[in-house]
């Protein structure tokens, strides 16, 4: 997928996929064909013992989907700061200043 500004993004698009559109974003992102990717995947994931898998799995949090502006990961680390910032003490139970 390109960018407003003629850059390339990569992202997990919505036709095309198998399981999560990695292997498809992939192959979009570089020009390959999608089988060369899916087959790299799968000979790397029975090679590694299944990191292959984990790496796949990493990819599918880190990349956002096709439309989102955010991956999984972003969203999930933006509500823990929000509800983080959120947790206030109220203002009149604040504790009393030490002199």
């Amino acid at each position: 997928m390109n960018g407003g500004n003629g850059t390339k993004i990569l992202v997990r698009p919505r036709k095309g996929r198998m399981v999560a559109g990695i292997c498809a974003g992939i192959a979009d992102y570089s020009g390959l064909d999608v089988t060369l990717i899916r087959v790299t995947v799968a000979v790397v994931s029975v090679i590694t013992g299944g990191a292959g898998v984990l790496a796949y799995l990493a990819a599918w949090v880190i990349i956002p989907g096709e439309g989102e502006k955010t991956s999984i990961a972003q969203d999930v680390l933006g509500k823990k700061k929000q509800d983080a910032l959120s947790v206030r003490p109220p203002q009149d139970r604040l504790p009393a200043p030490l002199l």
